[in-house]
């Protein structure tokens, strides 16, 4: 070990000779004398301090490239996020007025087929009154030339009698004149009668005719219903679906919605009650109208949809371009004590005092300090959900108030257990934190 040392002592002489650094002052010289490991060590504590300052300032730069990287990144997404919305909004409006034209065109065919359904059983009744009457013309005629035959018969007995008895036909002629011409009034009674018959059997043809054209009409109606009815029920698909997989995403049932949302609406909208028309005789409701009342079902569970949209907390609770997400939901080691723990939110960092907004309508459950959360606002929505926005650096709201979706409750801080200005988002289903993102990404979806 001293072998080494020399060794050492040796080079260190060789390469650093021993230095002498002279001090003057008024009267005095002292000089400081250095030697090769004292050289060495000032050399090596130089180097050191030259070598930290290059990779300090190598990450500065880093960092500073990267921020500004993620900045045009977060910029970037705004953008197409924005272009997004304003694409779904134009295909909403598109398939609203679609629904409202379809709608139209359908209350219109309605009114046709109720019009042809009243004109078809006029000519149905008129039928049968033709019918009836024939029956009644063509009894009298058999009743007529019954009785014709009779009083032949009996003119010609009188006759045979007055003979017997009068020996004289003369007043036999005469009754036969007479009966003759009562006759011949008759007959051509009988022949007035069957031409009205002949003219109302020419009418009831006719109004067969016109029967067989309506139903004709009435099967080029169906097809045409058919056709309508089959693009309304796409339409309504593509609005339904999207929605119904928000509802998934988001773990609430859409029968609970749909349930929840009809029990607390006051009345239903009169254009999406289910059609009722009254018809006479054995004709029930129609396959249209199961089919039109199966529509306007659907369109009842979007309006449903729509409303339970409104009360779930799909909203960002902060949308300022200077924010960025630091923390998503799971494990992860505590910033503090550095154990593996659950987060139960998501974390946004940005500049403090960054508002903060509701991200669906509520009432405010606590607004104050709590422990490790700092200053807490948590909101009560619809559903058994609760919302918790936590660190606050200013509090905007109390407890018991009732606040609208994107209203401000405060602004971000690093109160409670807190390493840096960010705030604390959760979301809570029945006292059970859930992944908030998965009710972000479900409003980035709709809206």
């Amino acid at each position: 070990m001293r072998r080494h040392l020399v060794r050492l002592s040796q080079t260190l002489e060789s390469r650093l000779p021993e230095q002498r650094l002279f001090l003057r002052s008024n009267n005095t010289t002292r000089f400081v004398r250095l030697r090769p490991a004292t050289q060495a060590v000032a050399i090596g504590g130089v180097a050191l301090f030259i070598a930290w300052s290059i990779v300090a300032t190598s990450i500065l730069l880093m960092d500073v490239i990267g921020s500004g990287t993620l900045r045009d990144q977060a910029l970037r997404e705004q953008a197409n996020y924005e272009q997004r919305l304003n694409q779904l909004a134009a295909e909403r409006d598109a398939r609203a007025i679609e629904t409202e034209a379809a709608h139209a065109r359908f209350a219109e065919a309605m009114e046709r087929i109720s019009e042809m359904q009243i004109q078809l059983l006029a000519s149905e009744q008129r039928r049968l009154e033709l019918e009836t009457g024939i029956d009644s013309i063509h009894g009298t005629v058999r009743r007529v030339v019954q009785e014709r035959d009779e009083a032949r018969a009996r003119l010609a007995e009188v006759t045979r009698t007055l003979e017997a008895e009068t020996g004289s036909t003369r007043t036999a002629a005469d009754r036969s004149r007479d009966n003759e011409e009562m006759l011949d009034y008759m007959l051509a009674a009988m022949d007035r009668v069957s031409q009205n018959t002949h003219e109302l059997g020419m009418d009831a043809e006719q109004a067969r005719n016109q029967a067989r054209l309506l139903a004709m009409e009435n099967e080029l109606l169906k097809d045409r219903n058919h056709v309508i009815f089959s693009q309304l029920e796409e339409a309504l698909e593509q609005v339904v679906s999207p929605l119904e997989r928000v509802f998934r995403s988001a773990g609430v049932s859409s029968d609970q919605i749909r349930r929840l949302v009809r029990q607390g609406a006051n009345s239903q909208t009169d254009s999406l009650r289910p059609i009722a028309i009254s018809t006479s005789g054995t004709m029930g409701p129609g396959a249209d109208i199961a089919r039109a009342n199966a529509i306007l079902n659907r369109m009842a569970d979007v309006d449903a949809y729509r409303r339970g949209l409104d009360r779930l907390p799909v909203a960002r609770p902060v949308n300022a371009r200077t924010v960025r997400q630091t923390s998503g939901f799971g494990m992860r080691r505590h910033p503090l004590t550095g154990r593996s723990r659950m987060h139960n939110g998501l974390d946004w960092a940005g500049p403090r005092g960054t508002p903060i907004t509701a991200t669906a309508d509520g009432v405010v459950k606590q607004a104050g300090r709590q422990g490790g959360y700092g200053n807490l606002v948590i909101i009560q929505h619809d559903f058994g959900i609760e919302t918790y926005y936590a660190h606050l650096n200013s509090i905007d709201v109390r407890s018991g108030q009732r606040v609208s979706r994107g209203q401000r409750i405060g602004g971000m801080g690093t109160t409670g257990a807190s390493t840096g200005v960010h705030l604390h988002y959760e979301v809570r289903v029945n006292g059970r934190p859930v992944n908030p993102l998965t009710y972000v990404r479900a409003g980035d979806n709709v809206f």
